[in-house]
């Protein structure tokens, strides 16, 4: 059995190609996205260049990681763009740094380069890199991941929350800022609210207010009212304009006494109006108060969200694994911190030979992409019926194209995607059939020989190309061989030294002798001993064993 990849056409310099705007249909940028392309070729930085810009993408380039690191650091940069192999430091070990700084943690790095073997790609997926471009390249490929990935990270702006929510809703530090030209008052305020347990940061201007805001990512923000250049009412424009900040609580500190001027910060959403004469003590316990105010309404909408999340969650993951002869199937899934995430399981027994079963991940983080897998699922689950009941449902493949085509034509969820994989498993054959969209790789262990393999579909995203081509994938299973599916947090999971798990150390754990008798009770102990189930996804896996 071999793994499939998506077939690569070799680019010419000379080769112009414009992605087709009816095949992907963007989502509403109010500006070019930025991509910094990193490679020590000027031919190949100039060629990737060309095409970027062609598809209206605002492109900066480095011919080293230390011109890299300078790009970084100076422009807001969405996608990164990477060589490996390079002078002074590789691509690998750029990637790593990256992934360790938290302001740029989230972006996605897309490696593009002439190495081409396993290890290569694992290696790349183990320091952090979200995809693997090989040399010579698709163009059109490039730009399919390129969209993918930027789309990727939009849905998960608008539906999700970049911050880990165990430390959002934790005991924890609360951060504040104070925006304060009068430097004697910051010290003062500073002092007190850092005795209460605060971690406080202070600026003198506006203009330096927003900077550390993006950094440090505040839980209030305090701002005088009254400062030279740009005044309180300003600063807090400029954060309401950022969508990444337009949600972070802001609190007006001001020596005017004016009923009109009050009246008018209020339209501003502020959640309140401090007057400097109250007193340094008074001002400090107001906002330890609006704090302890923020944290009760979070927990309340936390327990809000795990009672829905208990009333629907059987409608994302099934209570338990369906029986089926000659098989062995078991589930296990994990939603985040038990936070509902965007992940779900289902099964459809087709006829008394064949069982489908069903892995999807929503685009998207924690509450808002629990809300859409709720939906969606239940959507894809009444796609799939339809196609079942057209009569053809020997294939995944087919199976995932006509689902595809119903999500990409349906306007009412035409912005949400989802990876999706698709087993059909038939018990007197003993035969598992595979295809994908945009999920990881099943891996399937021969229990003969201890070799695993790694199966990879070609599909996209489910919804995002009308034209997307699906295949097939047969495995003629043996007594006690191994198939796996999941989904990407178990591999992207990271213990406490920040070491992810890893395709590597996934495959090692298959490769144990015991593990073909309780395939899923044995991830979940050595997930557990790694981080002690703490995630910072969704965790889906379902293991069909042949008896």
């Amino acid at each position: 059995m071999e793994c499939w990849n998506a077939d690569k056409k070799l680019l010419s310099k000379e080769s112009k190609f414009k992605i087709n705007e009816q095949v992907i249909r963007q989502m509403s940028f109010n500006d070019k996205k930025s991509i910094l392309v990193i490679d020590d070729d000027i031919t190949i930085r100039k060629l990737i260049s060309h095409h970027l810009n062609l598809n209206n993408y605002k492109v900066y380039l480095a011919a080293n990681t230390d011109e890299g690191f300078t790009q970084l650091k100076t422009n807001k940069i969405e996608l990164v763009l990477c060589d490996i192999m390079m002078d002074k430091m590789d691509g690998f070990t750029f990637c790593k740094l990256v992934r360790e700084n938290e302001n740029y943690r989230s972006i996605p790095f897309v490696f593009v380069t002439a190495k081409n073997t396993l290890e290569d790609k694992s290696k790349a997926l183990e320091v952090g890199g979200d995809d693997f471009i090989t040399k010579p390249f698709n163009v059109d490929e490039l730009i399919l991941k390129i969209k993918s990935l930027i789309r990727r990270t939009e849905i998960n702006r608008i539906y999700g929350t970049r911050k880990n929510l165990q430390e959002v809703f934790s005991a924890k530090k609360y951060k504040v800022l104070i925006v304060d030209d009068d430097r004697t008052a910051l010290t003062i305020y500073q002092t007190g609210l850092t005795k209460e347990g605060i971690d406080c940061q202070v600026a003198e201007t506006a203009g330096d207010g927003l900077k550390i805001v993006k950094s440090f990512q505040p839980d209030l923000v305090i701002t005088d009212v009254m400062m030279p250049e740009i005044d309180g009412f300003k600063f807090r424009e400029m954060l309401l304009d950022n969508p990444e900040t337009a949600s972070i609580p802001v609190v007006f500190l001001s020596n005017i006494n004016s009923e009109q001027e009050i009246l008018e910060s209020f339209n501003k959403d502020i959640v309140d109006y401090l007057q400097k004469d109250y007193g340094f003590r008074i001002v400090i316990a107001k906002v330890l108060a609006i704090l302890k105010s923020l944290s009760k309404e979070r927990s309340r909408v936390i327990t809000e969200l795990h009672e829905a999340s208990e009333l629907l969650k059987t409608s994302v993951v099934p209570e338990k694994a369906p029986e089926f002869e000659n098989f062995n199937i078991q589930y296990w899934h994990l939603p985040f911190t038990g936070i509902p995430g965007g992940d779900f399981i289902d099964h459809f027994l087709l006829d008394q030979d064949n069982l489908a079963l069903i892995l999807g991940d929503v685009m998207g983080k924690k509450w808002g992409a629990w809300y859409f897998a709720y939906a969606y699922a239940g959507y894809i689950r009444s796609a799939i019926h339809s196609v079942i009941t057209e009569g053809d449902i020997s294939s995944p493949a087919k199976i995932i194209s006509k689902v595809n085509k119903l999500v990409y034509q349906d306007s009412k969820i035409s912005e949400v995607f989802s990876t999706l994989s698709a087993v059909i498993i038939n018990k007197r054959k003993l035969t598992l059939g595979y295809s994908g969209a945009g999920d990881m790789p099943i891996l399937y262990k021969n229990n003969g020989t201890g070799e695993i393999m790694k199966i990879e579909s070609n599909g996209s995203l489910l919804g995002f190309n009308n034209d997307a081509v699906f295949d097939d994938a047969i495995l003629q299973m043996q007594s006690g061989d191994v198939v796996i599916l999941s989904t990407d947090g178990m591999i992207e999971c990271r213990n406490s030294e920040g070491k992810q798990f890893g395709l590597s150390k996934l495959v090692k754990t298959i490769q144990r002798e015991n593990f073909n008798q309780n395939p899923a009770a044995f991830l979940k102990e050595e997930i557990k001993s790694f981080n002690q189930f703490s995630f910072d996804d969704d965790v889906s896996v379902i293991t069909v064993t042949a008896k």
